[in-house]
């Protein structure tokens, strides 16, 4: 297949869930033998190598809002390559890679990472009201009707209209071949003989939920637990306040954004993974935990334990006492509590390799992509029967 991927916010190479995802779904396809073209923006540094072909397609501004503007370069580079497929990043303010599989007669599968629905109290439905004639709801229907497959981790986030048999519903996941045990690098922070090491990787907003780490980690100070240390990457809206926390705390270190090949190494260095959402600080998840949460997927693969709060969904790619170990997010002292258990070894060597082996098994990036090729398939298939001949 020639696969066109039109993820113009994106800006790759880049720390963030949606740049990794967009790089690792591309070079998986094209791992499968596929022709992958990418629009995406630029990141920090060059494109990945690799056979995929990578465009830099950065929206005026760099700002995604603006992201429809580069809707006639997409649909004139679409016309010269005449893809099978093309795949669009969903976005409140895009429809661009749509609008050009239709302008083509390519398949349109949108990928669709957060609510295209409105959840109670969204600030769109509000505009569109204010509107009067909903625009923007009417817009992101369009495209959805136009999709020839949605991808998506949760159904619940897109229109139930839609036919369950154009609907994928699949995870995210890791590089389980560069996410390992005993990965190597360098690590940006130390560690004593006798620490017990606990990592949080990702954006610090605040439903992500960093300063429940930091916040643990005191209780654990004031238990006198001086044994369990914690490490805290990446950046965001919430990193001043969660740096004033910590400043307050021996042993928890915020060490900023690092690269995403470096990650490997700093899971590997570490004992246990933090994901400490927090679903009442993000009006969305009222739909629902619709993230296929990339510091989960990448935890596991690393072999560590991962504790999280035991939220529907969540609970089913962690299990508690198999993969990990799940809180009461309602209970402030459930998530100090959930370190403490895993600081002993001995808890934690068994869920560490349960964690890894279910990563392989069902996680990897290799799995996820080798599953979207199915469906892509069977969507073209579908409308190659469907489609009167010309």
């Amino acid at each position: 297949m020639k696969i066109l991927y039109v993820a113009a916010d994106q800006r790759v190479p880049g720390t963030t869930g949606g740049a990794v995802h967009v790089a690792a779904v591309a070079d998986g396809l094209a791992a499968l033998g596929h022709e992958v073209h990418v629009a995406a923006s630029r990141g920090n540094g060059p494109f990945p190598a690799g056979t995929t072909h990578w465009h830099a397609v950065d929206p005026p501004f760099r700002s995604p809002r603006l992201r429809l503007v580069r809707a006639k370069w997409i649909r004139a580079y679409a016309r010269m390559l005449r893809p099978d497929v093309i795949i669009e990043r969903y976005h409140n303010f895009g429809g661009e890679g749509v609008l050009a599989a239709a302008h083509v007669g390519a398949l349109a599968v949108l990928e669709v990472n957060a609510p295209i629905i409105d959840y109670p109290g969204s600030p769109k439905r509000w505009v569109d009201r204010a509107l009067l004639i909903q625009p923007m709801r009417r817009w992101r229907e369009w495209q959805c009707r136009r999709a020839g497959l949605v991808v998506t981790p949760l159904a619940d986030i897109v229109p139930a209209w839609i036919p369950r048999e154009r609907i994928l519903e699949i995870e995210w996941g890791a590089d389980t071949s560069r996410f390992r045990p005993g990965a190597q690098g360098e690590i940006p922070y130390g560690r004593r003989p006798g620490d017990t090491v606990v990592v949080f990787a990702g954006a610090f907003r605040a439903w992500h939920g960093a300063i429940h780490l930091v916040r643990a980690m005191a209780q654990l100070r004031a238990r006198g637990r001086t044994d369990i240390v914690a490490v805290l990457i990446g950046d965001g809206p919430e990193a001043g306040r969660v740096r004033c926390e910590a400043a307050a705390l021996d042993g928890v270190t915020v060490v900023g954004p690092v690269s995403h090949d470096r990650m490997p190494a700093c899971l590997a260095a570490a004992d246990m993974g933090v994901a400490p959402f927090d679903v009442s600080a993000h009006g969305p998840l009222q739909i629902g935990f619709y993230w296929s949460p990339l510091k989960v997927f990448e935890y596991m693969a690393s072999g560590l334990p991962v504790v999280a709060p035991n939220v529907e969904r969540l609970n089913r790619l962690v299990r508690h006492g198999h993969e990990g170990v799940l809180y009461d997010a309602g209970d402030p002292a459930a998530l100090s509590e959930a370190l403490e258990r895993l600081a002993d070894a001995e808890n934690r060597v068994d869920i560490g390799e349960a964690a890894r082996q279910r990563a392989v098994d069902e996680f990897g990036w290799d799995a996820h992509c080798r599953a979207l090729e199915q469906a892509i398939q069977k969507a073209l298939d579908h409308t190659r029967r469907t489609t009167p001949a010309r």
